[in-house]
Protein backbone atom coordinates (compact mmCIF):
# COMPACT_ATOMS: atom_id res chain seq x y z
CA UNK A 1 0.00 0.00 0.00
CA UNK A 2 1.05 3.12 -0.18
CA UNK A 3 1.71 5.77 2.04
CA UNK A 4 3.76 7.22 4.93
CA UNK A 5 5.62 5.27 7.98
CA UNK A 6 7.97 7.27 10.52
CA UNK A 7 11.74 6.19 10.74
CA UNK A 8 11.41 4.75 14.45
CA UNK A 9 15.54 5.79 14.30
CA UNK A 10 14.48 9.80 13.98
CA UNK A 11 11.30 11.09 14.12
CA UNK A 12 11.30 13.82 11.92
CA UNK A 13 12.28 11.32 9.19
CA UNK A 14 9.66 9.34 7.09
CA UNK A 15 9.40 6.50 5.01
CA UNK A 16 7.28 6.52 1.49
CA UNK A 17 6.18 3.69 0.65
CA UNK A 18 4.58 3.47 -3.50
CA UNK A 19 2.61 0.57 -4.46
CA UNK A 20 1.63 1.18 -7.73
CA UNK A 21 3.94 3.38 -10.56
CA UNK A 22 4.49 3.39 -13.89
CA UNK A 23 8.72 2.84 -14.81
CA UNK A 24 10.07 5.21 -16.93
CA UNK A 25 11.38 3.94 -20.68
CA UNK A 26 15.03 5.50 -19.47
CA UNK A 27 16.60 6.83 -16.69
CA UNK A 28 16.39 11.03 -17.47
CA UNK A 29 19.37 12.73 -15.58
CA UNK A 30 19.02 15.67 -13.92
CA UNK A 31 21.93 17.76 -16.06
CA UNK A 32 22.15 16.71 -19.71
CA UNK A 33 23.87 19.35 -21.91
CA UNK A 34 24.58 21.51 -19.40
CA UNK A 35 21.01 22.32 -18.41
CA UNK A 36 19.33 21.59 -15.35
CA UNK A 37 16.55 19.57 -15.07
CA UNK A 38 14.89 21.64 -12.04
CA UNK A 39 14.02 25.67 -12.42
CA UNK A 40 15.69 26.17 -9.17
CA UNK A 41 18.62 24.99 -10.42
CA UNK A 42 18.96 26.83 -13.52
CA UNK A 43 17.84 29.79 -11.77
CA UNK A 44 21.46 29.50 -9.64
CA UNK A 45 24.17 31.26 -11.56
CA UNK A 46 27.65 30.01 -9.63
CA UNK A 47 27.67 26.53 -10.68
CA UNK A 48 29.18 25.43 -7.93
CA UNK A 49 26.58 26.26 -5.48
CA UNK A 50 24.08 24.45 -6.65
CA UNK A 51 25.94 21.65 -4.25
CA UNK A 52 25.87 24.09 -1.57
CA UNK A 53 21.39 24.26 -2.48
CA UNK A 54 21.20 20.91 -2.95
CA UNK A 55 22.23 19.71 0.78
CA UNK A 56 19.63 18.73 2.89
CA UNK A 57 17.21 18.61 -0.41
CA UNK A 58 16.46 15.39 -1.10
CA UNK A 59 13.19 15.49 -2.04
CA UNK A 60 12.18 19.81 -3.86
CA UNK A 61 9.27 20.92 -5.05
CA UNK A 62 9.33 20.75 -9.10
CA UNK A 63 7.78 23.00 -11.44
CA UNK A 64 4.49 21.65 -13.50
CA UNK A 65 6.45 22.52 -16.55
CA UNK A 66 9.60 20.97 -15.34
CA UNK A 67 7.55 17.66 -14.36
CA UNK A 68 6.10 17.01 -17.45
CA UNK A 69 9.54 17.63 -19.68
CA UNK A 70 10.95 15.13 -17.09
CA UNK A 71 7.94 12.58 -17.67
CA UNK A 72 8.20 13.06 -21.38
CA UNK A 73 11.65 12.38 -21.43
CA UNK A 74 11.23 9.11 -19.51
CA UNK A 75 8.84 8.12 -21.24
CA UNK A 76 10.20 9.01 -24.78
CA UNK A 77 10.40 5.85 -26.13
CA UNK A 78 6.97 4.72 -25.56
CA UNK A 79 5.48 8.11 -26.92
CA UNK A 80 7.34 8.03 -29.71
CA UNK A 81 5.39 8.46 -32.74
CA UNK A 82 7.89 5.79 -34.71
CA UNK A 83 6.99 3.27 -32.36
CA UNK A 84 3.16 3.56 -32.01
CA UNK A 85 1.89 0.92 -34.33
CA UNK A 86 4.42 -1.89 -32.16
CA UNK A 87 2.95 -0.50 -29.20
CA UNK A 88 -0.92 -0.03 -30.23
CA UNK A 89 -0.31 3.71 -29.54
CA UNK A 90 -1.80 4.53 -33.78
CA UNK A 91 -4.93 6.10 -34.45
CA UNK A 92 -6.60 2.71 -35.48
CA UNK A 93 -5.49 1.02 -31.57
CA UNK A 94 -6.81 3.94 -29.39
CA UNK A 95 -9.65 6.29 -28.10
CA UNK A 96 -10.07 9.45 -28.72
CA UNK A 97 -9.86 10.91 -25.88
CA UNK A 98 -5.98 8.66 -25.50
CA UNK A 99 -5.39 10.40 -29.13
CA UNK A 100 -6.11 13.71 -27.80
CA UNK A 101 -3.23 13.50 -24.58
CA UNK A 102 -0.78 11.93 -27.22
CA UNK A 103 -1.28 14.56 -29.44
CA UNK A 104 -2.76 17.39 -28.06
CA UNK A 105 -3.63 20.68 -29.30
CA UNK A 106 -2.82 23.08 -26.79
CA UNK A 107 -0.86 22.33 -24.09
CA UNK A 108 -1.68 21.95 -20.12
CA UNK A 109 1.78 20.80 -18.75
CA UNK A 110 0.37 19.32 -15.55
CA UNK A 111 -3.06 17.95 -16.79
CA UNK A 112 -1.41 16.23 -20.04
CA UNK A 113 1.14 14.38 -17.46
CA UNK A 114 -1.37 13.49 -15.03
CA UNK A 115 -3.71 12.27 -18.09
CA UNK A 116 -0.55 10.02 -19.68
CA UNK A 117 0.98 8.52 -16.65
CA UNK A 118 -2.82 7.36 -15.68
CA UNK A 119 -4.34 6.08 -19.04
CA UNK A 120 -4.41 2.47 -19.40
CA UNK A 121 -3.61 2.07 -23.16
CA UNK A 122 -0.11 4.25 -22.32
CA UNK A 123 0.69 2.37 -19.18
CA UNK A 124 -0.39 -0.97 -21.34
CA UNK A 125 2.29 0.33 -23.88
CA UNK A 126 4.72 1.18 -21.56
CA UNK A 127 4.65 -2.25 -19.79
CA UNK A 128 4.18 -4.19 -23.18
CA UNK A 129 7.59 -2.36 -24.40
CA UNK A 130 9.51 -3.38 -21.34
CA UNK A 131 8.05 -6.72 -21.25
CA UNK A 132 9.05 -8.44 -24.64
CA UNK A 133 12.19 -6.15 -25.09
CA UNK A 134 13.34 -8.54 -21.15
CA UNK A 135 12.48 -11.16 -23.38
CA UNK A 136 13.25 -10.50 -26.79
CA UNK A 137 9.95 -10.25 -28.59
CA UNK A 138 10.30 -14.56 -27.70
CA UNK A 139 7.01 -16.37 -26.27
CA UNK A 140 8.28 -17.70 -23.05
CA UNK A 141 6.61 -20.90 -23.04
CA UNK A 142 6.79 -21.86 -26.55
CA UNK A 143 9.80 -20.04 -27.57
CA UNK A 144 8.71 -18.81 -30.80
CA UNK A 145 9.48 -15.56 -32.40
CA UNK A 146 6.83 -13.88 -34.51
CA UNK A 147 7.84 -10.12 -35.55
CA UNK A 148 5.71 -8.76 -38.84
CA UNK A 149 6.89 -6.75 -41.21
CA UNK A 150 6.23 -3.67 -39.45
CA UNK A 151 8.11 -4.89 -36.53
CA UNK A 152 5.89 -5.14 -34.39
CA UNK A 153 5.78 -8.68 -31.96
CA UNK A 154 3.64 -11.28 -32.07
CA UNK A 155 3.70 -11.92 -28.27
CA UNK A 156 1.86 -10.22 -25.77
CA UNK A 157 3.02 -8.86 -22.73
CA UNK A 158 0.56 -10.98 -19.83
CA UNK A 159 0.44 -9.36 -16.36
CA UNK A 160 0.90 -11.95 -13.84
CA UNK A 161 -0.90 -10.46 -11.04
CA UNK A 162 -3.88 -9.04 -13.00
CA UNK A 163 -3.77 -5.13 -12.56
CA UNK A 164 -7.47 -5.76 -11.73
CA UNK A 165 -6.14 -7.09 -8.09
CA UNK A 166 -3.51 -4.68 -7.40
CA UNK A 167 -0.74 -5.83 -9.97
CA UNK A 168 1.88 -3.23 -11.05
CA UNK A 169 3.09 -2.73 -14.59
CA UNK A 170 6.76 -3.52 -13.88
CA UNK A 171 8.72 -5.97 -15.82
CA UNK A 172 8.50 -8.66 -13.01
CA UNK A 173 4.74 -9.20 -12.90
CA UNK A 174 4.71 -9.05 -16.54
CA UNK A 175 5.55 -12.40 -18.80
CA UNK A 176 6.16 -12.43 -22.61
CA UNK A 177 3.19 -14.89 -24.08
CA UNK A 178 2.13 -15.43 -27.83
CA UNK A 179 -1.87 -14.82 -27.62
CA UNK A 180 -2.84 -18.66 -27.18
CA UNK A 181 -0.78 -19.05 -24.36
CA UNK A 182 -2.01 -16.13 -23.37
CA UNK A 183 -5.17 -16.99 -23.30
CA UNK A 184 -4.42 -20.33 -21.22
CA UNK A 185 -2.30 -18.41 -18.71
CA UNK A 186 -5.19 -15.67 -17.77
CA UNK A 187 -7.96 -18.62 -17.47
CA UNK A 188 -4.92 -20.54 -15.42
CA UNK A 189 -5.09 -23.51 -17.14
CA UNK A 190 -0.81 -23.46 -17.31
CA UNK A 191 1.12 -21.68 -14.25
CA UNK A 192 4.50 -21.93 -13.18
CA UNK A 193 6.42 -23.45 -10.44
CA UNK A 194 8.84 -21.98 -8.01
CA UNK A 195 11.29 -23.90 -10.09
CA UNK A 196 9.91 -21.81 -13.08
CA UNK A 197 8.54 -25.20 -14.49
CA UNK A 198 5.61 -25.23 -16.79
CA UNK A 199 2.39 -26.24 -14.86
CA UNK A 200 -0.48 -27.65 -17.08
CA UNK A 201 -3.89 -29.27 -16.74
CA UNK A 202 -3.35 -31.85 -19.19
CA UNK A 203 -6.97 -32.67 -20.22
CA UNK A 204 -7.16 -29.04 -20.67
CA UNK A 205 -4.03 -28.23 -22.97
CA UNK A 206 -4.16 -29.87 -26.45
CA UNK A 207 -1.20 -32.22 -27.14
CA UNK A 208 -0.04 -30.38 -29.85
CA UNK A 209 0.25 -27.73 -27.80
CA UNK A 210 2.06 -29.53 -24.56
CA UNK A 211 4.73 -30.86 -26.97
CA UNK A 212 6.30 -27.12 -27.49
CA UNK A 213 6.47 -27.01 -23.82
CA UNK A 214 8.76 -29.98 -24.05
CA UNK A 215 10.75 -28.63 -26.29
CA UNK A 216 12.45 -26.49 -23.69
CA UNK A 217 12.15 -29.08 -20.69
CA UNK A 218 9.30 -27.85 -19.75
CA UNK A 219 10.71 -24.89 -18.42
CA UNK A 220 9.88 -20.92 -19.26
CA UNK A 221 12.25 -19.21 -21.12
CA UNK A 222 13.72 -16.06 -19.05
CA UNK A 223 15.35 -12.52 -19.47
CA UNK A 224 19.11 -12.37 -19.96
CA UNK A 225 18.64 -10.05 -17.08
CA UNK A 226 17.74 -12.16 -13.65
CA UNK A 227 16.33 -8.94 -12.07
CA UNK A 228 13.87 -9.26 -14.44
CA UNK A 229 12.78 -12.47 -14.11
CA UNK A 230 8.80 -13.07 -12.88
CA UNK A 231 8.99 -12.65 -8.68
CA UNK A 232 7.92 -15.31 -6.92
CA UNK A 233 5.66 -13.44 -4.59
CA UNK A 234 2.95 -12.47 -8.06
CA UNK A 235 3.76 -16.55 -9.58
CA UNK A 236 3.07 -17.91 -6.06
CA UNK A 237 -0.54 -15.74 -6.52
CA UNK A 238 -1.33 -17.22 -9.79
CA UNK A 239 0.14 -20.76 -9.16
CA UNK A 240 -2.46 -20.86 -6.39
CA UNK A 241 -5.37 -20.11 -8.33
CA UNK A 242 -4.27 -22.47 -10.94
CA UNK A 243 -4.31 -25.33 -7.95
CA UNK A 244 -7.49 -24.13 -6.91
CA UNK A 245 -9.22 -24.31 -10.45
CA UNK A 246 -7.63 -27.55 -11.61
CA UNK A 247 -6.40 -30.40 -8.59
CA UNK A 248 -9.01 -32.71 -7.76
CA UNK A 249 -11.28 -32.39 -11.15
CA UNK A 250 -12.30 -35.64 -12.62
CA UNK A 251 -9.84 -37.38 -15.33
CA UNK A 252 -7.73 -34.02 -14.54
CA UNK A 253 -3.77 -34.04 -14.14
CA UNK A 254 -1.90 -31.60 -12.89
CA UNK A 255 1.77 -32.18 -14.65
CA UNK A 256 4.84 -30.12 -14.76
CA UNK A 257 6.47 -32.74 -17.21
Amino acid sequence: MSGLAPDSANPQNYYASISDFLKFDRPVAWRENGRYAEQALRSIENVPQVGLYLRGKSVRKLEEEDFSDIVLAGLSITLDPMNAGTLGLDAQSVDTYTWSILHPETENFSRRTTALVVNRKVRDANFRRAVCEAYENRCAVTGLRIVDGGGRSEVQAAHIQPVSFGGPDVVQNGIALCATVHWLFDRHLISIGEDYRILTCKDKIPSELRQLFAQHSNRVLLPADSRLWPRQTYLEKHRMQFLQLNIGEANGAVSSD
